[in-house]
């Protein structure tokens, strides 16, 4: 108990003996921290946009003209047999007049009521975990052996460049993320180096003490540990403030869920407790 409530003293007098340097430790994390968060809910707004977008993603099969309407129901049917389909929607050429009248608002066809030009067609409906460049190449190669299928067509090129970005924002991120934890560990074991200098004399005394280089050491890794915890639930509590006060109506900034904002905030404690182990290294030698 003596030992855990010398620690606790130790940690504290740590603070208030270096005021400069504990504040400048948690101003230079949290401001790390928050570009991270900036980041981080930027990448996850950002993907919230990306899966509505590609749930408003239809494939849409054109049907030869010389196929005829008896054998529409035997084309469903086969589309409905291709794993990941989930709903098809057949349009008959009066269907697609009618639409077209419904976008334009006039009849172009007039006069075409007997020879209707424009195609039937079956509008499908893909599973989110489909929407792929990869798994729509698949599901098209096997609906193009289907009979009566003239033509398929689906947003292939802004998928493509949708894939693109998001595989470039993952990338970013890891960098990022990397850099960050880096330049964070480097930050604070310099700050705590730099208190442990100011000891080093009652460090070396209570060496010849008998005192363990872990014991004497403890307070400063706890004093990391709790410099990180802070300086990234701060980042945090300035984001959800500044969330409070700005509105965007075009669309919704999302946040990551409190259960990984936790594990962040204790993942910045170990980094903490790390940059403590080794601001100290050091003066134990």
């Amino acid at each position: 108990m003596i030992r855990i409530l010398y620690i606790l003293k130790e940690f504290f007098r740590n603070l208030y003996r270096n005021p400069g340097t504990a504040f400048s430790s948690f101003l230079s994390l949290m401001l790390l921290f928050l570009l991270f968060d900036l980041f981080w809910v930027a990448a996850e707004t950002s993907e919230e946009f990306y899966e509505n977008l590609l749930s408003d993603m239809r494939m849409e099969i054109y049907v030869s003209e010389d196929m005829p309407d008896s054998l529409i129901n035997i084309m469903e049917f086969n589309l409905n047999q291709i794993d990941g389909i989930t709903a098809i929607k057949y349009i008959s050429k009066e269907d697609a007049r009618n639409e077209l009248i419904r976008m334009v608002g006039i009849d172009l066809l007039a006069g075409y009521d007997t020879t209707n030009p424009l195609p039937r067609s079956f509008v499908l409906t893909i599973i989110p975990d489909k929407l792929t460049t990869a798994d729509l190449d698949s599901i098209t190669t096997q609906i193009a052996t289907i009979d009566g299928v003239e033509q398929i067509y689906y947003s292939e090129r802004w998928l493509k460049k949708a894939e693109s970005a998001r595989k470039i924002i993952f990338q970013i991120g890891l960098a990022l993320g990397a850099l960050i934890l880096i330049t964070a560990m480097i930050s604070s074991a310099n700050n705590i180096r730099f208190m442990t200098r100011a000891r080093a004399v009652g460090f070396h005394q209570m060496r010849l003490l008998g005192a363990g280089k872990l014991f004497m050491g403890f307070p400063f890794i706890i004093e990391g540990m709790f410099l990180g915890i802070i300086s990234a639930a701060a980042g945090w509590g300035i984001l959800f403030y500044g969330r409070q006060k700005i509105e965007f109506n075009q669309f919704e900034i999302i946040f990551p869920s409190m259960e990984n904002i936790i594990l962040f905030c204790l993942g910045a404690g170990l980094l903490g407790i790390i940059s403590g182990y080794l601001g100290l290294r050091k003066l134990q030698r």
